[in-house]
């Protein structure tokens, strides 16, 4: 089986306790929503970020979680963690050169599987759209507690909405402060066009410092708290 070690997966306090909340999240949206596809309306909106430290988080609360990087036509994975060498991917598995056991690849998290992009093909949203992906995510359901996957921007090309048919929940990850609400309603309405239920929206890169209950106050409080806490054992 393939291997690869994932950069940067450790947080700092305030981080994970976001990816906890929203694991929580996840976890009381019911056991019927075991396949999670993550959405963005543009590029740089940290949606691949997002998707990933939650799959980490899954994986650390002793969930078995399969992560799919379903970003064919620009992956930022594969860059941002350093892969050496050429690793099959989903491209490879959709395009029928090598079977599903081949892309599957371990982590250094025991729980946690990746599917790399793999190449870029010249046919992204066909490839999505046929049936060996529909059959690995129905095979997935059977094996994994939870399988999150990694779309590319809807506001930019239809993967998303083609890759939703297959899910059973879709979450929007939209950046603070960059995205009109015009648009953002555009994307969530070509969503829903795939009847796959939309959890919620997750706003990411919110400056903390401008908020100076939750950024100061929570932080701060909870940080010291447990923290002296702990000491006092």
């Amino acid at each position: 089986m393939q291997e690869i070690v994932l950069k940067n997966l450790t947080k700092d306090y305030r981080s994970n306790e976001a990816y906890k909340s929203l694991r929580t999240n996840i976890e009381f949206s019911g056991q019927d929503k075991k396949v999670i596809v993550f959405a963005s309306c543009t590029p740089n909106e940290g949606k691949s970020t997002v998707s990933l430290s939650l799959a980490a988080s899954l994986a650390e609360g002793e969930k078995k979680v399969l992560f799919i990087d379903a970003d064919l036509r620009k992956s930022v994975l594969i860059g941002r963690h350093r892969v050496v060498g050429e690793l099959n991917g989903l491209s490879h598995f959709l395009s029928g050169q090598v079977e599903l056991k081949d892309v599957i690849t371990k982590t250094q998290e025991p729980n946690l599987s990746v599917i790399l992009a793999g190449v870029v093909p010249p046919n992204p949203a066909e490839l999505l759209g046929n049936k060996r992906f529909a059959a690995l995510l129905n095979g997935a359901r059977k094996s994994y507690d939870y399988v999150i996957i990694d779309a590319p921007s809807l506001g930019s090309v239809i993967d998303a909405a083609v890759i939703a048919k297959n899910c059973d929940a879709s979450v929007l990850v939209i950046a603070a402060n960059t995205i009109s609400y015009k648009f953002a309603r555009f994307v969530k309405e070509q969503l829903a066009k795939s009847d796959c239920p939309i959890l919620g929206v997750v706003l990411n890169k919110v400056d903390m410092k401008q908020n100076k209950y939750y950024g100061k106050y929570y932080g701060k409080y909870y940080g010291e708290y447990y923290g002296d806490k702990n000491k006092k054992k």
